[in-house]
């Protein structure tokens, strides 16, 4: 069954933390299903629906912005020293609200390198990357907050706007060629279309603390920049091995290729049902496409 919002009960109030490309979609998206949504910004902003909440500069948002408050999603990454900046600053608040559902969103990064293999709730997570144990800090005490918390676990995101074709138009694509190499991914709006799904559905449904969002079909970063090429009608270059394009790639570049792994969706289809808008990139990509 695909999900709209349009059962969610109007009189909820969402608080959007961190309002990038992801936390931006979620709360467009249930804006136009008439939910009341509250997105945060980190400088003062003349929009009604936007409040100051800045972590660094201990930045506070307003009391009258929790009036109301049912729901919570934290879009925020971990500080410096791998602490999540939300619960610093918010959690004795948040536990003093009437909260039916606070979201948070991880990264599949916390599994770490599997070969290739595929990785699901049930595995250990065995982060490699110091951004990643951090994640994994975070998601450790959001779950020991006592919040009603939701922990959904992502793998690369794109969407209109920020997709392989940006950076093909932008002449910053890197055609690079690693032997087995897959990534996995998920289009931005089935991240929010999967939570939604979730909301309406949580008395139905066997409550999991921990979900992947994926999409169906992992696979190398080479057929994905093959894809949009030809759907630009356009000529592919050369790719470059690997190896011979480490020494020039950043440290950040470098290490997203030092890990691989298949992130399973089955948990999020399969056992709760949810159906996703976006099977693979494909699908997604071309919808990218049209929307640039």
């Amino acid at each position: 069954m695909k999900s709209s919002a349009s059962s969610l009960v109007k009189k909820n109030k969402f608080l959007v933390l961190g309002c990038g490309f992801s936390g931006s979609f979620f709360a467009k998206t249930l804006r136009q299903q008439g939910c009341t949504v509250l997105t945060s910004s980190r400088s003062e902003k003349q929009y009604p629906e936007s409040f100051l909440f800045n972590s660094e500069s201990n930045k506070e948002p307003n009391e009258k912005i929790f009036d109301g408050t049912t729901h919570i999603l934290s879009c925020i990454p971990p500080d410096k020293n791998g602490n999540d900046p939300v619960l610093k600053i918010l959690k004795n608040k948040l536990k003093s609200l009437p909260l039916e559902w606070v979201g948070y969103l991880s990264t599949t990064g916390v599994y770490g390198n599997t070969q290739g293999n595929w990785v699901s709730e049930i595995d250990q997570p065995n982060p490699f990357q110091k951004r990643s144990q951090k994640r994994l800090n975070c998601e450790k005490e959001w779950i020991a907050s006592g919040l009603p918390v939701q922990i959904f676990r992502l793998p690369g995101i794109y969407g209109p706007g920020r997709s392989t074709f940006e950076a093909i138009k932008n002449k910053k694509i890197r055609i690079i060629s690693k032997k087995n190499q897959v990534f996995s991914r998920i289009h931005v709006a089935d991240i929010t279309n999967a939570i939604i799904y979730l909301l309406q559905n949580k008395n139905s449904l066997k409550f999991h603390q921990i979900i992947n969002i994926a999409d169906d079909e992992p696979c190398s970063q080479m057929e994905v920049i093959q894809y949009c090429y030809d759907l630009l009608s356009l000529k592919m270059p050369k790719p470059i091995l690997f190896e011979d394009a480490k020494k020039e790639l950043s440290p950040i570049a470098q290490s997203f290729w030092m890990e691989n792994r298949r992130v399973s969706n089955k948990l999020l289809c399969e056992t709760l049902g949810y159906e996703l808008i976006y099977k693979n990139y494909k699908i997604g990509l071309k919808n990218c496409y049209l929307n640039s």
